[in-house]
């Protein structure tokens, strides 16, 4: 289901809680929000108001990619970016790694199942500002 954005920096500032698998109906309504969304390539649960650790991106396909508590392990060659944010009017700039090793849960036939990956680009830039989100940073 399409869901509202939350520009509320109270909602966006809380740590996010451990999702589970009952938790799948948000990664739904995350998919459904940030499809509807001009330039959106990334969504957060506590940006459409549910503060579970559960994060959707769109790979180079408009593929929709969901990951439930993530984690990031490791990140290499830090740079400086600019980014701007759905739920936020103003650009922030940020250090983010060129290349992150993420641990995460994905859902398979309704239960957990941890995964560990390498990502590198956009992608890893992504993923990092999502978990941000998770963790209640403000960029």
């Amino acid at each position: 289901m399409i869901k509202e954005l939350v520009k509320d920096e109270a909602i966006l500032s809380q740590v996010c809680e451990k999702a589970t698998p009952q938790d799948a109906d948000v990664a739904q309504d995350l998919i459904d929000t940030a499809a509807s969304l001009d330039d959106c390539s990334c969504l957060a649960a506590n940006q459409i108001g549910v503060t579970k650790a559960v994060v959707v991106y769109f790979d180079d396909d408009q593929q929709a990619h969901v990951m439930y508590n993530p984690k990031i392990l490791m990140g290499l060659g830090a740079q400086k970016a600019v980014e701007g944010c759905m739920t936020r009017d103003e650009y922030s700039k940020v250090t983010r790694y060129a290349k992150i090793k993420v641990v995460y849960d994905e859902l398979v036939d309704g239960a957990f199942k941890q995964r560990r990956r390498d990502y590198t680009g956009w992608i890893a830039q992504m993923i990092q500002h999502m978990v941000d989100h998770c963790n209640g940073k403000l960029v």
